[in-house]
């Protein structure tokens, strides 16, 4: 069941059943909460809310190579990430979609976002 936020209905998650509880289910598809209440599972996903996802994110690639995306869609079936271009306008990127939920390989960027090389780069990169 879609879980919206109060004011605009932005679609903040979900919350599904489990048992005699629910879990509340974020964007990328990945459970939030362990089983609970519902308003529990309601008052996690509003203090999540959106701002989250606006970050810069990791995804690991079959090789083992790690780059620096950001997300460019988040829908109900897929999410969507480019490489992330630094703010540059003239710098080329690779698109990528990715199945909802979304692959552990898929993860908040855990190396200093300010650090680059001088190719743009980050050291994980």
């Amino acid at each position: 069941m879609e879980h919206r936020r109060t004011g605009d209905r932005e679609l903040l998650g979900w919350i599904r059943p489990e048992g005699d509880e629910v879990v509340a289910v974020d964007r990328l598809g990945r459970d939030l909460t362990a089983p609970t209440g519902w308003s529990e599972a309601e008052e996690a996903l509003d203090a999540r809310g959106l701002g989250w996802l606006a970050g810069v994110w990791e995804l690991r690639r079959d090789d083992g190579r790690v780059e620096r995306v950001r997300l460019t869609e988040v829908g109900t079936d897929r999410v969507v990430v480019s490489t992330d271009d630094h703010g540059a306008v003239d710098v080329p990127t690779r698109r990528t979609v990715l199945p909802l939920p979304a692959p552990p390989s898929l993860r908040p960027f855990t190396g200093d976002a300010q650090v680059v090389d001088a190719l743009g780069r980050h050291a994980h990169d």
